[in-house]
């Protein structure tokens, strides 16, 4: 190993590193999803019904979802017992080459029932890359924060997210401004998951030329390695997993509810431009970003918990208005709604980065982790577009979709109550013994 690799890094390799893997890796993720709200239903499943696409590719959305407890459980196994790093830069592989081929897949008219189901496998693909990806990141960070700074090294990777979709929806839009519908339809959509193998190799580079973090390197020295580390979470702290899952639901319900359902919704269902909904979002994620960081690096002073449970309250009163605004078909007032979902996501999202870490022992702390992260993903950010649209389907109206926000919003409520402020635990071992 070269001394570029092995020497200690500083606060900017630390978030270079850490950020720009989230960023690509969620890049990948939600290009698919604005695709699958766009146009993948005409591509793959042009026999089906509008509304029958439009489920079909979001359940092809879902499937990522899925995957990505699996993604989680295998890539937590090796992080925990390999390093952090080496297991960052196979994740990062295996999501870009999979985001590649997707570019790469006929159509249905092309070759018929095969397209469907090789996008399904390359999503599937996509999910159990990105399983690993957040955990890793975000210890890459958290295991490399002096005291009292484990919310401020966090919030490097949990920008990524915003950052990957502002990048991968501005795409789309210069896209769609510039292309006829039968283009973009055939070929346009494709340039987005092409672009993603030149972020690639900007990404492998960059964390070729990371160390593996001090904590973890320090539990090696001491032969402290899990055997099988998913089973030793399970027995060891299987209640904290379970409530670790559950707060974290509202965060993916959130976002993909504000980014991919109202997406289809505003264009299919109030006949909004595409460009006025794409734009919207745009402007809703970028004050996000600005707002996890702000929500991470406050988290240090007043602690995670507070925030948390502050943002599942304020989601449940928002869950109306967000749509009563959108429904407005009013650009402005469709920004504000979205914002303010956004706003609500980042006050969760942001201490999260610290607080999931800091609830597991470094034993499992990539397992548990990412596990919590990715098993929340399942239910929130997998099957709320499909409940969301299912709901709008059965009953045309916003108001179930509202109800289901608040139910997520109470659950996620009690499990936060239920669990233990974190932000000055011994990072060394974490609040499980």
């Amino acid at each position: 190993m070269n001394s570029t690799s092995t020497e200690a890094p500083s606060r900017r390799r630390i978030a270079t590193a850490s950020f720009i893997g989230t960023a690509i890796e969620f890049y990948d993720f939600y290009i698919y999803g604005t695709a699958a709200a766009l146009v993948f239903g005409t591509v793959f499943f042009p026999k089906f019904s509008t509304l029958a696409g439009t489920l079909a590719s979001f359940a092809t959305f879902a499937v990522g979802f899925i995957a990505r407890p699996l993604g989680a459980v295998l890539f937590g196994h090796f992080g925990d017992r390999l390093g952090r790093k080496r297991m960052l830069i196979v994740s990062l592989l295996l999501m870009g080459g999979a985001t590649v081929v997707i570019g790469l897949i006929p159509s249905y008219e092309d070759i018929g029932v095969a397209a469907p189901i090789l996008l399904v496998i390359t999503r599937f693909l996509q999910g159990i890359g990105l399983g690993g990806e957040w955990g890793g990141a975000v210890l890459l960070a958290t295991e490399y924060a002096p005291p009292g700074k484990r919310g401020l090294y966090s919030a490097f990777p949990q920008l990524g997210p915003a950052i990957g979709f502002v990048l991968g929806n501005a795409l789309f839009l210069i896209l769609n401004a510039t292309m006829s519908a039968d283009t973009f339809r055939s070929i346009g959509w494709r340039i987005p998951f092409l672009a993603s193998a030149i972020l690639l190799v900007v990404g492998f580079y960059i964390r070729m030329r990371i160390a593996e973090t001090p904590i973890f390197q320090a539990a090696l020295d001491k032969q402290e390695r899990a055997r099988v580390p998913f089973f030793e979470l399970l027995r060891r702290q299987p209640g904290v997993l379970v409530l670790a899952t559950l707060s974290f639901i509202l965060a993916h319900t959130l976002f993909y509810t504000v980014t991919t359902f109202v997406l289809s919704y505003g264009t299919g269902t109030l006949k909004v431009s595409r460009t006025t909904m794409l734009v919207a979002a745009m402007i809703a994620v970028s004050i996000m970003g600005v707002l996890t960081l702000v929500f991470a690096v406050y988290s240090d002073r007043i602690g995670r918990k507070l925030l948390c449970t502050g943002s599942a309250i304020i989601a449940a009163l928002w869950a109306f208005p967000m749509f009563w605004l959108i429904e407005t078909r009013e650009p402005v007032l469709i920004t504000l709604g979205m914002t303010g979902g956004m706003l609500c996501f980042a006050m969760l999202y942001g201490p999260m980065g610290a607080f999931l870490p800091e609830l597991f022992r470094v034993r499992f702390r990539y397992s548990g982790s990412s596990f919590a992260y990715s098993a929340a993903g399942v239910v929130g950010g997998g099957v709320s577009p499909i409940i969301a649209t299912d709901l709008l389907a059965k009953t045309g109206s916003s108001t179930p979709i509202s109800l289901y926000l608040i139910g997520i919003a109470v659950i996620c409520l009690v499990s936060l109550l239920l669990m233990r402020e974190t932000k000055d635990a011994d990072f060394t071992d974490g609040l499980g013994r």
